[in-house]
């Protein structure tokens, strides 16, 4: 072979290799790239949250998960993201976002395992309520929905990263498959932390209260609507602090730990939701098991 056909050779496997080598580069890019509450906050698993990302637009896009606006908000790395919450009953694989005036978004659910907790409960009436217990049941089960489902459009929350609404240990985590006297119900939706009766409950971010009340299963109640759809949930209150349309600031005193409704004793049961998506608490404050 000529040798200007040799350095040919030489040249075009050394321009392949370069280009192998840059392709590779910048596929590791995004994930090195992300910022940092899509960092921190990304667990796409049932009953987690999908941070997915949306552009570098001047003005935040608008975007949709099974018919729900999702929260938008802008990261630190200035590109606009999607904070999906991912309903406990979702399969594994892949999911879509509806983007306003903008392609589809694809983001990939991974799967995960909850454990299951056996509770025993003396009054059976908690378990199996009767015709009475099932028209309040009903009743307040409208309201709460509501209040899950606010959405005050073009408000930025403080902050998406959270704290504890109280100290102590965290006791039954999110996503358990709960069995009542041996009866299973609904899964665990919220995070659970063991901490004495009369314990203030703080606001984990700014916020505005929604709803208030004292129910069959959720005993004293408290509802933040935090913004974009970004709720948090306490109840099982002794006391209630705060009435429907007070702004809370992040810290400010909401009620106070009690064990009122379906609890075996005192402590804080805290709810996150997503887009109407009951998700784990533990998330935003630092203390999820990653997959």
């Amino acid at each position: 072979m000529p040798i200007r056909s040799i350095r040919r050779s030489s040249l075009s496997r050394l321009a392949i290799g370069l280009a192998l080598w840059v392709v590779t580069l910048l596929g590791a890019v995004p994930a090195n790239a992300q910022g940092y509450i899509a960092r921190t906050l990304n667990v796409p698993v049932p009953g987690g949250v999908a941070a997915v990302p949306l552009g570098a637009a001047d003005r935040a896009p608008s975007a949709s998960y099974q018919g729900r606006r999702v929260m938008v908000i802008r990261d630190s790395d200035k590109q606009w993201i999607a904070l999906v919450g991912i309903p406990l009953g979702t399969k594994p694989g892949r999911q879509t976002l509806q983007v306003q005036g903008g392609p589809e978004a694809a983001f990939q659910v991974r799967a995960k395992e909850y454990a299951a907790q056996h509770i025993t409960l003396k009054n059976r009436r908690q378990v199996t309520p009767d015709p009475d217990d099932l028209k309040r049941i009903e009743r307040e089960l409208a309201l709460q929905t509501d209040a899950y489902r606010s959405y005050r459009d073009g408000v930025v929350p403080s902050n998406v990263l959270l704290d504890r609404p109280v100290g102590g240990r965290l006791s039954s985590p999110f996503g358990l498959r709960r069995f009542f006297n041996g009866e299973e119900r609904n899964p665990h939706s919220g995070l659970d932390f063991a901490v004495p009766a009369g314990t203030p409950v703080k606001a984990p971010a700014a916020g505005r209260v929604v709803l208030v009340g004292d129910y069959f299963f959720n005993g004293k109640t408290v509802f933040v609507d935090h913004g974009q759809g970004f709720i948090s949930m306490f109840c099982h209150l002794s006391a209630i602090d705060v009435k429907v349309g007070d702004e809370v600031a992040r810290g400010a005193v909401v009620g106070k730990v009690g064990a009122t409704g379906r609890a075996t004793g005192p402590h804080l049961h805290w709810n996150v939701s997503l887009n109407d998506a009951r998700v784990d608490p533990a998330i935003f404050i630092g203390a999820a098991k990653r997959p």
